[in-house]
């Protein structure tokens, strides 16, 4: 048992200053991830900073149509909730094939966005992790990398971050909402993780002791069809191997509107931007919609094991583009 203090903030300001105080604290909301990591050896944090009492746990309407999602709402609460299912049901869905019903009970907002990107080598001390240990070497590189990145990954780092729910935010162009010793401000949720670069180990673009308060759902995106599809190894309670959240609008016929992003292809939830410009403006097609994703998985990398995440994420892509678009159309 490694020792380490203990706070329990009252208020976003104390728990900003406890972590300023403990060099190498950690926030602790649903523990998921985090003490999962603290009995594997992977995380000693020299103190942990309770931000569970702190009053982000509402979900609250913006007069300008926006929802504010404090950071403490927990998983299964935010997928149940009525403005969420019914005006932004891609984020709903993602969150329901999310880990498991006990987990969702306890996993928060902030929490999920903030779990490591990992995979069984940053978890196994014994193995070389650039992420875990930088300078130490990336062991799945030539290792076990079935479930591997395919994008935007480096020479140090082919790890994937887990989250289904980061990766309908993403889509939706949510905000997150950040506080620290220099004051409040917010990250588009598609900027908010990394690439792993020169640099694996920082999983996010938050600052030293930064926390996060909440996520805002835009109303831009509000009562837009949207959706989230998810392939796994088996029905529940598993990582993706690639997963899709879309967001898709037509007027007059044509798309003035598409929001796509991938999950389980890369380090970060991966924005499908050349898609997205591809489709503006074109016909919702089956032709336009296979155009449109090829473009982006051009950029594809696969290694040798995880090829097959290519055509996966294409045929799920194509799956929820077509359910999206109008039925005469395609």
């Amino acid at each position: 048992m490694k020792p380490f203090a203990y706070v329990r903030a009252g208020s976003v300001e104390e728990a900003t200053d406890a972590f300023a105080t403990h060099p190498g604290a950690r926030y602790l909301g649903g523990g998921t991830n985090l003490v999962d990591l603290m009995k594997l050896g992977v995380e000693a944090p020299t103190a942990l900073v309770d931000v569970t009492r702190l009053p982000l746990d509402a979900v609250e309407e913006l007069p300008d149509g926006s929802l504010r999602v404090g950071a403490m709402v927990r998983n299964s609460d935010l997928a149940a909730h009525s403005a969420v299912r019914d005006r932004w049901p891609a984020l709903s869905q993602a969150l329901l094939s999310g880990a498991s019903g006990q987990l969702r009970n306890a996993a928060t907002t902030g929490g999920n966005l903030l779990q490591r990107t990992r995979c069984p080598y940053f978890q196994d001390v014994t193995k070389p992790c650039n992420k875990r240990e930088p300078g130490t070497g990336c062991g799945a590189l030539e290792g076990v990398h079935r479930d591997h990145a395919v994008l935007g990954h480096s020479a140090l780092c082919i790890a994937t971050h887990p989250s289904d729910m980061a990766v309908a935010l993403a889509a939706l162009d949510a905000r997150v909402e950040l506080y620290g010793t220099e004051g409040a401000r917010s990250v588009s949720a598609a900027e908010f993780h990394r690439l792993p670069g020169e640099h694996p180990e920082r999983d996010t673009e938050i600052r030293p002791g930064e926390l996060i308060t909440g996520v805002v759902l835009p109303a831009a995106t509000a009562g837009l069809p949207s959706a989230y599809r998810k392939a796994r190894d088996r029905a529940s309670y598993a990582f993706a191997l690639a997963s899709v959240a879309v967001v898709l609008h037509m007027e007059n016929g044509v798309v003035d509107r598409a929001g796509i992003a991938f999950g389980a292809l890369a380090h970060r939830p991966w924005r499908a931007r050349r898609a997205e410009e591809a489709l503006l403006g074109a016909a919702p097609t089956t032709a336009a919609f296979e155009h449109a994703v090829d473009l982006e998985l051009e950029a594809a990398e696969p290694l040798r094991d995880n090829a097959y995440k290519v055509p996966l994420a294409r045929r799920l892509a194509l799956d929820v583009l077509g359910r999206l678009a109008p039925p005469a159309i395609t």
